[in-house]
């Protein structure tokens, strides 16, 4: 029996449409420009009733790619800058997409060198941001597909349940994986997401470096912008 193209694991149901890719294109054409930083959820940005924004945020274990992948989604080299020094993204980056999206940037989590009461810190803005922000619409979760779902990860994942928010998984650097391997990693996320009953079961499969994938997250988030 001839073993399953590791693709069609990453295969939306149904699939996207043409329409929609295009939609997300256009979307992401638009200027994306960055907001704010914020420490404290009082520096938090309010809705405007006049004119919403739909709010999507990015989470991910340390050095996952998240900047990498903000910054290939809006065609933008240095709009999310990606660190290797523990703690320099201690705050939620917020970028503006064409007045109408709000791509919001975690900091990273899991970084083992990190203080601990730095660490600490981080956890309670986290918790507190998700499950008090009304307008975030979904969260994307970033899993290194060289390593899989960790210990680090089960915790954000069940934070997310507890705090009844929408998330769905983004794998990054596929590139970097042979076909076999890739297709082990997405037999133990899927296994890890039908434990969560907050999780978007569609897996998008991602490379900053080749582009695979980004079209298909443009997408997503585009119709996150049409309720």
């Amino acid at each position: 029996m001839a073993k399953p193209d590791p693709q069609s694991f990453f295969q939306l149901d149904p699939p996207v449409s043409p329409e929609a890719l295009e939609a997300g294109r256009l979307l992401f054409a638009q200027k994306c420009e960055f907001m704010l930083s914020v420490a404290h959820l009082d520096q938090l940005p309010e809705p405007d009733p006049e004119a919403p924004r739909t709010e999507v945020c990015f989470a991910g274990r340390s050095n996952v790619g998240k900047s990498s992948l903000i910054n290939a989604l809006t065609g933008r080299k240095i709009l999310a800058r990606a660190s290797n020094t523990p703690g320099r993204t201690q705050q939620l980056n917020f970028f503006d997409l064409g007045e109408k999206v709000w791509l919001v940037d975690l900091p990273g989590y899991g970084y083992a060198q990190a203080p601990k009461d730095l660490v600490d810190r981080w956890q309670k803005v986290l918790k507190a941001y998700l499950r008090g922000r009304q307008s975030l619409r979904r969260v994307f979760v970033l899993i290194d597909s060289r390593h899989g779902v960790k210990a680090v990860d089960h915790e954000i994942l069940d934070m997310l349940d507890k705090a009844a928010v929408s998330f769905q998984v983004v794998l990054t650097k596929t590139d970097k994986i042979s076909r076999t391997a890739l297709e082990e990693v997405v037999v133990q996320v899927k296994a890890e997401l039908g434990r969560h009953a907050t999780s978007y079961p569609e897996i998008i499969s991602t490379s900053s470096e080749t582009g695979k994938g980004l079209p298909e997250l443009r997408a997503a988030i585009e119709k996150l912008t049409r309720g």
